[in-house]
This record gives C-alpha cells, structure tokens and sequence, in this order.
C-alpha cells in the first residue's frame, strides 16, 4: 500500500499535467509509481519534490536539476521567467531589453531557450549570449545595454547535479528585498509551465564578449611584460576569454590546465569545483611548478570567482581571499586617479578581514561592512555604491571594475593581478614580499573559515537557535561578546581582544553552516615571523573551540 501523502500526489500529479519537458513528465511518473509500489524512499523524494519552488537566495535561484517543483528544471524556469516579466511590467519596464545568457552545465541550454522565449512572447527585446560565457559578461552587458534585467542560467562552482538562475536588475545589480519576495509572489500566480506562452523572437547579442574584452583589456596600465601563468577553468566556460583578456592586456606566456580547460558539466577531475575547496587546484600549483611560473590563477566554472596561487619559501600554495583582496586594494588605491575619483570608496563584508579598513585609511578612502554577498557590496556606502572603485569578499570574490560589472568578475580581477605581479616583478619584490609589508604596517590578519556541510538543513536552523540560547562567554580562552545580526540577517558575530572575531551564519547557496574566524596580531621591532607563529597559534585554538562550539 502507498505511503504516499493524497495531498503530495495530487501537486505531483498537477505538475505532470502541466510539464513542458516530456522527460520530466516521465521522471515524475517514475517516482509515482514507485512510491504506490510501496517505496518509502520514492514516497520521501516526491514529497521533497514537491515541497515548493526555489527562492531567491545570496545569489539567486539554485538546486538540483530534476523533475518536480523544488528543482531546476524547465518548468520551473518558465514559471520563474513568467514571474520576473510579470514583476518588470508592473514596474514600467514592459519592452525593455532583457539580456539571458548561460554557463556549460547540464540543462543551461534549454533553461536559456525557455527563458528567453517566456519573455520575448511577454514582450520584452531579448538578446540572447551567443554561446555559453562567463557570467561576467552577461553583468557587464545588462549595464552596457541599460537592460531592465539580465538573467544567466548557471550554478556558478556548486555540483556537477546542481544548475542555478541568476537575477540581475537593471544597472547589472542584484535584487534585493523586497523585490526578491515580490518576484517570488509573481512566480506564485503564474499558471502552470505549459500554459505560458513561448516564443522564439529574440535577438543574439553577438558582440558581447567583444565588448567585454575590450573594456576588461582596459584594466591593465603597462605595455607588454614578461610573466609566466598557469591558469585554470575547473572545467568551466572561463579559459578562452581568461587567455584572450590576458593576451590583450600584454600577458602571453599563459599556460592552462589541459585536462581542466574545457567545458564539461561533470567535472571529471576535481570532487567539487570550488577553487576554496581542498584539492582543486591541485593540477593547477603543480602545473605552476613545472613551468616555473610567477603567478597561479584559478577560475571557477562560470568564471566569476579568481584564486590566485604563489611561490613562497619554494613551494606553491594558493591566496586565501582576504590575502587577494587587500592586495588588490592596495594596488588599486595606490594608482587611483583622484580626479576621477575624488571621493572613493571600498567595501567588503563582515565576514572578511578587517585589514581593508586601515588600507583603506592610509589612503584617506571611505570604507564600508555590508552583509555577505554581492549585492549589498555593490550596494554600500549610500546603498548606490556611489564612488565605489574595489570591492571584495573573502569567498574569493572581487569587484575590480565596478562602473562596468556591479559583481564579482574572476576575468578582470586576473587581468588586475597579473598587472600587480608583473609591477611587483619589475621592482625585483615578490607578491609574498608585499604580504609580509601589509602585515608590518596593519597588523597580522589570520584568517580562516569551519565549515559544518550537512544533509539536513534543520540541522543549520537548531545549531542557530540553541547559539542564541545560549551564547558563548568565551572562546579559547578569551572573554567575547555577541552581537545578533537578526532580523538584518541569520548572523551571530563574536568579538574578544586581540582582533578575535568569529560569524556564524547558514550558508546562502550551499547546505553549511559557515564560521568565519580572524585574530590579529601587530608586529613589533620587525619581528613578522614571531607574529605570524603567535597569529597561527592563536587561531589554530580558535578553530578548536569554535568546531567544538558548533557541533555540541
């Protein structure tokens, strides 16, 4: 006898009826009868498959692609589609220009057609990305275009089982509240998939990465230099336009992954492609050893994420983010035109390190904290971003253009290193040299992250709410504070002496609980190594304590 809910049954058996993609239909059918046989693992997958439609999270919509309403799949992106044109038409913005563009994973080139076809029968002047591109490109040409929104199907560097849908509002930014539970509303009215109509008169924007190039060249302020690179794409979209963007900005001694440097949706050869993850750049620190290169650079698949790789005390290891960003914010600010900018501004968020802020000090620049995730870095300050020149967060995310990409762009952030390594080079210093003067005259910012991956996301909500019952005292050793970031947001901070700081907070696009650490340590008489050993130490038992924390 099925254990199936009557009330699951009939949602799953609505959504067959009202599927545009046959093989979903079938999917569907498959599970239905499964759990009338008797399966209680069939009856619980259905049940979670039709448990309600993604929401909008730090980075839009993601999930697994299969059949169901609680999955990426076409129907769910027809629905979601039919709700974002519905949004933009009560706005006043029936018959704009729309851009959707796509990465290389499993479902993106249908989802892109589906998409594409909602909105230009619903009006809209559609241009579609030519091919599957970086999803910098696709930010950069919502702005270029002054489109009322941009959409890029991809799941950035979660699993190969995963697919995603990303929102961009016009200016090329992210949504925010409350337009996210406003589209989500939209998308709840809408009728089923196959009652939505379709159609195939859009355009191809085919001059997009063109464009892109070309600005991006931009970045780099020397003619051609001597600098050896090893790069790669995890499998990814990124490797012909990192190669083309480096080549334009006069670095062309590029040498990429081969078995990483084409796309492929099921990433082969890493366990998960996340450059963060241990692992995955493995090929890459070993390619850079053989060719005895100057800089390591890694993309994730769609291209928006950069991690950088450098030579110190003769082996290879890659940047945490934080180390990247405050390099880059010191190269940045130390070149800046001030008749330009006048008034600059740069920002991370409360999960980075603090360092940006006594960069951004030394050079007389207005710094800013946001909350995690691009859309409120590009957002901060006057919550416009105005005179925003960097900003980065420390899940390797970096802001380097923001008057032509309002995100994070893995590309542009490449071409802006190899423009440091190379200045670096050229004064006979190293970028583990320049590390080491940021940390004489700041301070010693270690920094790490625990990370607790679960399968049930109850898990995540109980861990919060008893840490919120019961709040530390201390953590190794130290007395803290914590401050509760709600209802702003799911967050705890804690603080103690020292540059101790820890936030907690549920992943936005992956099933973690997050725990983000740094202590600080100054350095005193020139004595940097004696710092970085007590930094190490210091934060070797803060990890302890705060893993111990989390899972008692």
């Amino acid at each position: 006898m099925s254990g199936l809910d009557p009330q699951v049954r009939e949602a799953a058996e609505r959504w067959v009826a009202g599927d545009v993609d046959a093989r979903a239909r079938d999917e569907l059918l498959e599970l239905l009868g499964a759990a009338d046989a008797g399966s209680a693992d069939a009856a619980t997958e259905l049940a979670d498959r039709m448990s309600g439609m993604p929401t909008f999270g730090t980075a839009g919509l993601r999930g697994p692609v299969r059949a169901g309403a609680n999955g990426m799949n076409r129907a769910v992106v027809v629905r979601t589609t039919a709700g974002v044109a519905e949004w933009l038409r009560e706005r006043g913005h029936g018959g704009g220009i729309v851009v959707v563009g796509r990465d290389a994973r499993h479902g993106s080139e249908d989802f892109a057609a589906d998409a594409a076809g909602v909105l230009a029968a619903a009006g809209f002047d559609v241009r579609v990305l030519p091919a599957p591109l970086p999803t910098p490109v696709l930010a950069f040409a919502t702005r270029a275009l002054d489109a009322v929104a941009g959409i890029q199907i991809t799941a950035s560097h979660n699993p190969p089982q995963d697919n995603g849908y990303k929102l961009y509002l016009r200016g090329g930014v992210h949504l925010v509240g409350p337009a996210d539970t406003e589209i989500e509303e939209a998308i709840a009215r809408t009728p089923d998939a196959a009652s939505v109509p379709r159609s195939q008169d859009y355009s191809v924007h085919h001059s997009a990465l063109e464009d892109y190039l070309a600005r991006v060249a931009e970045l780099s302020k020397g003619s051609p230099r001597p600098l050896r690179v090893a790069a790669t794409a995890l499998h990814g979209v990124g490797a012909r336009p990192l190669r083309e963007a480096l080549h334009r900005a006069g670095f062309d001694d590029v040498h990429l992954v081969a078995s990483q440097s084409e796309p492929d949706p099921d990433f082969p050869t890493v366990g998960f492609p996340n450059p963060e993850e241990p692992g995955a750049t493995d090929a890459l620190l070993a390619l850079a050893a053989e060719i005895e290169a100057d800089l390591a650079i890694a993309l994730d698949p769609d291209a928006d994420r950069c991690a950088l790789g450098i030579r110190e005390d003769g082996r290879w290891r890659m940047l945490r983010g934080d180390e990247t960003g405050v390099l880059l914010a010191q190269h940045i600010l130390s070149a800046l035109d001030r008749q330009a900018h006048p008034d600059p501004l740069v920002a991370t968020t409360i999960v980075s390190s603090t360092m940006l802020r006594s960069i951004a000090q030394e050079f007389r620049a207005r710094y800013d904290e946001t909350l995690t995730g691009f859309k409120w870095l590009v957002r901060a300050g006057d919550g416009a971003g105005t005179g925003l020149v960097y900003a980065y967060e420390e899940a390797l995310g970096h802001c380097v253009d923001p008057e032509w990409v309002r995100d994070k762009d893995g590309i542009s952030t490449a071409v802006l290193a190899c423009d440091l390594a190379a200045h670096v080079a050229a004064d006979g210093r190293s970028i583990a040299g320049l590390l080491d003067a940021l940390a004489i005259s700041h301070g010693v910012h270690q920094t790490g992250q625990v990370s607790v991956r679960v399968t049930d996301l109850g898990v995540i909500a109980e861990t919060m709410r008893r840490l919120r019952r019961q709040p530390p005292a201390e953590l190794a050793g130290s007395p803290v504070e914590v401050q509760d970031l709600l209802p702003e947001t799911d967050a705890l901070v804690v603080t103690g002496a020292g540059g101790l700081r820890v936030v907690i907070r549920p992943s936005g696009t992956e099933p973690k609980l997050k725990c983000y650490l740094q202590v600080v340590e100054q350095v005193t008489c020139g004595t940097i190594g004696t710092a970085k050993r007590e930094a190490a130490r210091r934060l070797s038992e803060l990890s302890t304590a705060v893993t111990e924390l989390v899972a008692s």
